[in-house]
């Protein structure tokens, strides 16, 4: 893990998205207050945080359990001149320290895996107010039949990655409203993610092409890069937005 993290230090961001995809969930969530309370969990580096707080005249509590990622984002927002609309906070998804009915949205951008999807979903509805909604991207299926190899691989990777559909049906079964989703494009994964992080790689490869550890893990990397490369259409990031009725 000290591994994976040194590799995202200082990236834009610690998965797929941009602040476009950001504005536009956000645009979905019609009948927000005028100040709404968000938590961001799983924020990482904070580029979509930033972007909450731009867009939105709410306080955002941005929480993860990585002390860097949250050190970034403390400089990031005061170097915009938002440290008073944000509110940052080590701690982990497991264990949401809030009291109950007290967040307006829940929002995360490429976290809720950690916990799982269906679980996150049910074990942080408590939490939102009445109308209050959650906002998340996972990692799909959004197309049938993927082949063989790129299934092998999530399979071992993700097991728990399941279809658009499926997600969808998951919504409905916890008993959210669905408010919309929509399929992140492929210049989201590029931009300000895989890019740079080919980049990085290609340093860390110069610096430490003799360890075997850190060689091994640059590898599976850029073996996930490649899988997206060659499989695409196939699967992608989908943003989820649900509301409690």
């Amino acid at each position: 893990m000290s591994i994976f993290f040194e590799i995202h230090q200082d990236l834009p961001r610690a998965g797929p998205g941009d602040n476009s995809q950001t504005r536009k969930a956000l645009s979905m969530l019609t009948d927000l207050p005028a100040r709404p309370r968000i938590l961001d969990i799983g924020c990482g580096p904070g580029m979509q945080t930033i972007e909450l707080a731009k867009q939105t005249d709410g306080t955002i509590t941005a929480m993860d359990n990585h002390v860097p990622f949250l050190e970034a984002l403390r400089r990031r927002s005061m170097e915009e001149g938002l440290r008073g609309r944000i509110n940052i906070l080590q701690a982990s998804m497991f264990d949401l320290g809030f009291e109950k009915e007290s967040v307006d949205v829940i929002w995360s951008e490429g976290a809720i895996y950690i916990i799982g999807f269906e679980q996150g979903i049910r074990a942080w509805r408590p939490f939102l107010k009445k109308g209050g909604t959650i906002a998340v991207t996972e990692l799909s299926w959004i197309k049938e039949n993927p082949p063989a190899e790129v299934k092998s691989y999530w399979g071992t990777g993700y097991p728990g990655m399941k279809s658009l559909e499926d997600n969808r049906r998951i919504i409905r079964e916890a008993e959210y409203e669905e408010v919309g989703y929509f399929i992140l494009p492929e210049s989201s994964w590029w931009e300000h993610y895989y890019l740079p992080m080919e980049k990085r790689m290609e340093i860390w490869r110069q610096k430490y092409g003799a360890d075997e550890d850190v060689g091994k893990h640059l590898d599976e990397n850029q073996q996930e890069i490649e899988m997206y490369r060659r499989y695409s259409p196939w699967y992608g990031y989908v943003f989820y937005l649900m509301q409690v009725r």
